[in-house]
């Protein structure tokens, strides 16, 4: 049964409310002074301390800083007559649970216990009740026909319960889970359907509408250009352009949660193309172009034959070809500033002189942690004991978010007139399941896609692509093909298969099909005040 103690110095007056707790299933205990709550706290535990603000000797403010030393973890509720703003603020300084102005009534004492003591819990139960009444009604969706946008709604739906039922009944996260894996392999055969058609869009020159989506070569065009104003004009504002490598949407939901204290933010979308991979999807974004077209246009600066998608030098012309973009586009004007950050003592750095973009129109910035943080986690034992699944990823990387140069670097940011953009070149996927491909020597190294000559590869587990321009991309010779691990999967050749298909498993992989590699946020945040 909860405890509580209540404090007050007219607590006899206060008995009809103490029976309705009591009735309610709560144990009350009540003391008359400041004093003996002190006491009593430091000799007993409670659940909840109600303490009157106005009480004769030791005063409620005074009582509380007391109690709050010998049991900081005690939520104390402060109730007073007055209503004078400089003692709530006061009060809420030395961290009180809730404020309330007498005369109160039972219901919102029942409130206040039922929110402390019970919140998680109502709360948790709440959205289990959601998600199963919703469950049937993403299912038909799944079973249905679904268009690109009414993808990006039932992922949205996903990732809102995958984050609202964390450490909730683990029978209904297992559904949850399922219903993942079924959303997943519906994706796969949507993008495998599809995929080719948004190419020839965007060959036609489409722009994303009714005929394919916004996808990684359109960002720049959709989400930054129009903040630098028309042709021949300036713009009003600096823009500030950060593409945080590897970050998926539910890391970018914990990482708006902080960013949200100082910035107004609208969050829009993209589809990465494929590969889902740096080399491809980064230098399409800064290219403006879909990577068979990087390779006409930059034929020493974009090759067709990337074999290792870790290679820095893979994306080292990334402002050369952003500042490329921008004259193609008529903006010759646009003074123009490009950063890649990679470690935190050049964060640091960055965050130190991080308003010196504003001196510039357009400023772009890479950041390598998160992708660097999947990549680690894959070879570092200690890192996969803290981060044993997707939850613990995120947090891990959240964390370092909240405590990291970057967040300094954008609570300076909202400091000054400025819009910044935040997008990713690709998420990651968490690949449980291993899946036999067949190449040569010369064939591609990544574990969620290869291409290479003659590639061979269980079809129902993969997206294999004969002709590579049907999906925006160049041929490095004959008989080249790429494949795409779909869903979780990863791929091993068959050469010491349980070797590598142990040494590779649950690891954070990126390049292939899932709906965390491709349905990307693009999120346009705005200074408050």
């Amino acid at each position: 049964m909860p405890r509580i103690l209540w404090a007050d110095d007219e607590i006899d007056l206060l008995k009809p409310h103490v029976l309705f707790l009591e009735a309610k299933g709560y144990s009350v205990e009540t003391v008359s002074n400041g004093a003996d709550a002190v006491d009593r706290v430091e000799n007993a535990r409670f659940d909840v301390v109600f303490l009157d603000e106005q009480m004769p000797g030791l005063g409620g403010l005074d009582a509380l800083e007391q109690i709050k030393e010998r049991r900081p973890e005690t939520p104390v509720v402060m109730i007073t007559k007055s209503e004078e703003e400089h003692l709530m603020e006061d009060a809420i300084g030395r961290k009180i649970a809730d404020y309330l102005i007498k005369p109160v009534h039972p219901k919102q004492l029942l409130l206040t216990c039922k929110r402390l003591l019970d919140g998680d819990r109502i709360r948790g139960e709440q959205v289990q009740q959601d998600y199963l009444q919703t469950f049937g009604q993403i299912s038909a969706r799944l079973g249905g026909s679904l268009d690109a946008d009414e993808w990006i709604d039932v992922y949205r739906q996903l990732v809102r319960f995958d984050l609202e039922l964390q450490g909730g009944d683990e029978s209904v996260r297992q559904i949850l889970d399922d219903q993942y894996k079924g959303a997943n392999e519906a994706f796969s055969r949507f993008i495998e359907r599809e995929y080719p058609e948004w190419i020839s869009a965007s060959a036609r020159g489409e722009k994303p509408g009714e005929a394919r989506p916004t996808m990684s070569h359109d960002i720049i065009g959709q989400s930054v250009m129009p903040l630098l104003g028309d042709v021949g004009g300036k713009p009003e504002r600096p823009v500030v352009f950060f593409l945080i490598d590897c970050l998926r949407y539910d890391q970018w939901l914990l990482f708006e949660r902080t960013l949200q204290q100082h910035y107004e933010v609208e969050t829009d979308w993209h589809y990465s193309i494929l590969p889902t991979a740096t080399p491809y999807s980064r230098n399409a974004i800064f290219g403006g172009l879909l990577p068979v077209d990087l390779a006409k246009r930059f034929p020493d600066r974009f090759t067709a034959d990337v074999r290792d998608d870790d290679e820095p030098s893979l994306n080292a012309h990334e402002d050369e070809f952003l500042r490329d973009l921008l004259d193609r586009r008529h903006r010759k004007d646009i003074r123009m500033r490009y950063e890649k950050i990679s470690n935190q003592s050049d964060g640091a750095a960055f965050a130190d002189r991080v308003t010196d973009l504003l001196q510039v129109d357009l400023s772009a910035v890479v950041v390598n942690f998160v992708d660097i943080l999947a990549h680690s986690r894959s070879d570092s034992r200690i890192l996969r004991e803290i981060a044993p699944d997707v939850p613990a990823y995120r947090g891990l990387s959240t964390t370092w978010f909240e405590h990291s140069w970057l967040a300094d670097a954008f609570k300076q940011l909202s400091e000054h007139d400025c819009t910044i953009v935040i997008t990713s070149d690709h998420g990651a996927v968490r690949s449980l399941n291993a899946t036999k491909v067949i190449g040569d020597r010369e064939t591609s190294t990544s574990l969620r896609y290869k291409h290479g000559r003659n590639l061979k590869v269980e079809s129902r587990e993969a997206i294999f692509v004969k002709e590579p321009e049907t999906y925006g991309l160049p041929r490095a010779g004959i008989n080249e093909n790429y494949v795409f691990a779909t869903e979780d999967r990863y791929f091993v050749y068959p050469t010491n298969y349980h070797k590598y298909q142990e040494r590779y498993r649950d690891s954070f992989l990126h390049g292939g099909v899932s709906l965390e590699e491709i349905l990307l946020p693009v999120a346009t945040l705005r200074p408050k005040g």
